[in-house]
């Protein structure tokens, strides 16, 4: 089997003096098999595999690595390659190569009980485009044998690995770039390009080495012919942020070996793209979310923390807005702000032998000294910087202990964090019961959402790639002077992150996601200058927009862990949603049931083979007679550690002298370890933006086109009546809309809508917030009595003087 095949190749794509940096955009491959068996190429391989390709073993030996094919000699050495393998002269059929599949890139190699499968993409459609880098959904993978059948040995459990591992299906929701690092976020992919150049051009090469040019020959340089040399400049290439890559394991073996361009580092969560149209401007509004691959699993079987700190369901949302109608990084303007979702970062669990919908919390182990919960913060601080803010949503009054208990677990471990850390970078806690304020007619669940969200974004600020702003200068806003985040030459950068959880993280924690999203969304339109003030109001396209960007991706992160759809949406809290919705709630939470209590455990097994946390051998029990996972989960605990974690000092070295600014993002000895740096041609077509973007050398259809086919604000949401504002930011009636607020056409829905809205109380005062509940009890009433239900959270977040930023929200 083998060669390789791409119309265009480099090493590098794009340099850093234009847009972002490292992987090239390689366009096709072509894997050809053979009925001979030949010297194997692939180190990896080298026991059973017969891999034919010349052109592999170039690309793979350090010796030659900097070589790329062209097309015309991939063509010629693929004749060489089939004449020699027919076995008579001039003989046809099955002899010699025949093409087995077209693909855009290699997800990995993986291994069962037999020889080595290699899983290729061979279909993928274009989701988003960031600064001409195109972001690709796996839409079709194939899985090869590699070996030829006549050095097979057979296994017979190796078909049922072989479903086990397929079960995971990629063509849901995995998504790749060539160019664009997903891994990491769009401020970390930006502040890159600005370090020092001390820093990353002690990694380039000499002078004196040789200027990849390759499809020099078909690139035009206008300095060619006045004998100026030729214009060089350096790209980077950086490594991924493994906890987010998926496919890590299948490509760890061979990521030195195979070239770089055909190995494509996935991530899985979800990514949208609409476009806002603002009087005809139009605005990218980007969506990114990343599932960790640490810990990984389905609702019931991963709860909490392992004994590293990586929690179950641990998700990083990503909004970027940019103005699209200038594509470049460096002349464009591009906003990002991230948060994150996750289990509560201790050791618990549920029990699950018992068919109940909501099986008790118990504590598996004690943890005194919050080792857990300090692993877990300390990743934080390195990827985020400070403040770390905590939004806990779960419940506070209940007549049966039940989410309680994690509170009551939480707080104390983050008190004890606290009393470590110099006071302006302590952990931020804030405690509110969203479930007990839904049930309350007198309170207003998205206003109190909306208090928290205006705070939390002004600790943390947010990222833009631009210093020249002057919106707040020409349309001055109180709230603008209190924004944070690190302040730069270059921009803004965000330092910190809001952390938000209910128990399952994800009917509570993604409506609360979205009011804060919301909240910056209007600091970032405001920042580019394309709103007079920082503050968007419902009911405009443009909040329609946002929310249905943020219900695709709850729905699609709720399926992927829990089996549903969201239970509970925005509509649910706002109080307008329709009556057919219950209906359709009640449905969604028989199918999470069923899929808990039926479905779950094949997923889980199937995540785990997928991740090679269980990796097969032979005298090793098999995945599906193992009694639980809780050991390939939990490494350390099969090995007694030599060197304990501080309790005290328990933040990693070095995190602490660059706070707020997180340690990932510093220029510094260990940070750039992690980059390649090398000079290219700057005409090299394989780098040109243009040419990766519009592709003019490929037949497209123009109703195929992703900006045509990509929501539109204008087109979905914009009132059809002529005469209207047409503002994205004016509130409209439901009816008034060009998609249904309620995503049906039908009139009576709508007026229903109208006249729920109206019945609607207005939002109450402090002092008219009732402490009555549903799951109220005398005794929870005892316990809470300290506190007043009358406290608002931003008070006590915001009040300046104090000792300590934990506070206990009620």
């Amino acid at each position: 089997m083998t060669s390789l095949e791409a119309d265009a190749t480099s090493h590098y794509h794009t340099c850093p003096l234009k847009s972002c940096y490292s992987i090239s955009a390689a366009t096709s491959l072509e894997f050809i098999t053979s009925s001979t068996d030949f010297d194997p190429t692939i180190q990896m391989l080298l026991a059973e595999s017969g891999l034919i390709a010349e052109l592999t073993a170039s690309t793979c030996s350090g010796s030659s690595a900097d070589h790329v094919y062209n097309h015309q000699e991939v063509r010629e050495l693929l004749g060489r390659l089939d004449l020699g393998n027919r076995t008579k002269m001039g003989q046809k059929g099955s002899s010699g190569l025949s093409r087995a599949v077209s693909a855009f890139g290699i997800v990995g190699f993986v291994r069962f009980l037999e020889g080595y499968y290699i899983v290729l993409i061979t279909k993928r459609r274009k989701m988003a485009d960031i600064g001409g880098h195109s972001i690709y959904k796996i839409e079709d993978t194939t899985m090869i044998y590699i070996p030829n059948d006549s050095v097979r040995v057979s296994h017979p459990d190796e078909a049922r690995y072989v479903r086990i591992f397929q079960n995971v299906d990629l063509s849901s929701n995995f998504y790749f770039s060539y160019s664009y690092d997903l891994s990491h976020s769009l401020q970390y992919n930006l502040t890159l390009l600005q370090r020092p150049y001390e820093l990353w051009s002690a990694g380039a090469p000499s002078t004196e080495e040789e200027v990849h040019t390759q499809g020099k020959q078909d690139s035009f340089d206008i300095f060619e012919d006045e004998g100026l040399p030729t214009q060089v400049v350096y790209g980077l290439q950086n490594k991924p942020y493994y906890k987010y890559v998926w496919n890590g394991k299948l490509l760890e073996k061979i990521k030195d070996i195979v070239h770089p361009d055909w190995l494509m580092y996935i991530i899985h969560g979800f990514c949208g793209q609409s476009k806002l149209l603002i009087y005809g401007r139009p605005v990218h509004i980007t969506l990114i979310a990343r599932r960790s691959s640490k810990f990984a699993g389905t609702r019931f079987l991963k709860r909490g923390a392992n004994c590293e700190g990586d929690v179950a369901n641990e998700v990083e949302t990503e909004q970027i807005v940019h103005d699209a109608s200038v594509m470049s990084f460096t002349a464009g303007s591009y906003s990002s702000y991230v948060q994150v979702r996750g289990s509560v970062p201790l050791y618990w669990s549920q029990d699950i032998s018992t068919m109940m919908p909501k099986p008790p919390i118990r504590l598996d182990q004690a943890d005194p000294y919050a080792n857990i919960a300090a692993l877990h913060f300390d990743q934080m601080l390195q990827r985020f910087g400070s403040p770390i803010i905590i939004l806990n949503l779960v419940k506070k009054r209940e007549k049966r202990k039940h989410e309680k208990i994690l509170s009551e677990e939480l707080y104390p471990a983050v008190i004890n964090l606290n009393q470590f850390l110099p006071p302006d970078h302590r952990i931020d806690y804030i405690g509110w019961d969203m479930a007990r304020y839904t049930k309350s007619k007198l309170c207003n669940v998205l206003d109190r959402l909306s208090m928290i969200a205006e705070n939390v974004v002004k600790r943390t600020g947010f990222f833009i790639n631009r210093s020249d702003f002057y919106c707040h200068t020409l349309r001055p806003d109180d709230r603008w002077r209190d924004i944070g985040g690190f302040v730069a030459s270059t921009g803004r950068l965000q330092t910190g992150v809001l952390r938000t959880n209910c128990v399952d993280c994800l009917d509570r924690t993604n409506t609360a996601q979205f009011m804060v999203g919301k909240c910056a969304l209007a600091y970032q339109l405001y920042a580019l200058g394309m709103i007079d003030k920082p503050k968007l109001q419902f009911d405009t396209d443009c909040v329609r927009l946002f929310e249905e960007l943020y219900e695709d991706h709850g729905d699609t992160l709720s399926l992927q862990y829990g089996g549903s759809q969201l239970v509970h949406r925005v509509k649910t809290y706002r109080k307008i949603a329709p009556w057919t919705q219950h209906s359709k709630d009640i449905m969604q939470t028989l199918s999470r049931y069923y899929s808990n209590a039926f479905s779950d455990a094949d997923r889980q097994d199937a995540i785990n083979l997928f991740l090679q946390v269980y990796q097969p051998s032979e005298g090793k029990p098999h995945l599906w007679e193992l009694p639980t996972d809780f050991y390939l989960h939990q490494r350390s605990t099969m090995a007694l550690q030599h060197n304990r974690r501080s309790y005290t000092l328990w933040w990693s070295e070095g995190v602490l002298s660059y706070l707020p600014v997180p340690y990932d993002e510093v220029a510094c000895e260990d940070t750039m370890k992690t980059i390649k740096v090398k000079r290219i041609n700057q005409f090299d077509e394989s780098v040109d933006i243009y040419t990766e973007f519009f592709k003019p050398y490929e037949l497209t259809s123009f109703d195929d086109t992703f900006c045509i086919a990509m929501t539109n604000s204008a087109r979905e949401f914009m009132p059809k009546s002529v005469g209207v504002d047409p503002s994205p930011f004016t509130v409209r009636k439901p009816e008034e809309t060009g998609k249904s607020v309620l995503g049906k056409s039908s009139k009576e829905e709508t007026v229903l809508q109208r006249k729920t809205a109206a019945s609607a109380p207005p939002p109450p005062s402090e002092e008219a917030i009732s402490s009555t509940s549903e799951d109220d009890s005398e005794e929870d009433r005892d316990d809470e009595g300290s506190v007043s239900q009358r406290s608002t959270p931003i008070k006590l977040l915001t009040e300046p003087g104090e000792s300590s930023r934990t506070q206990e929200v009620r």
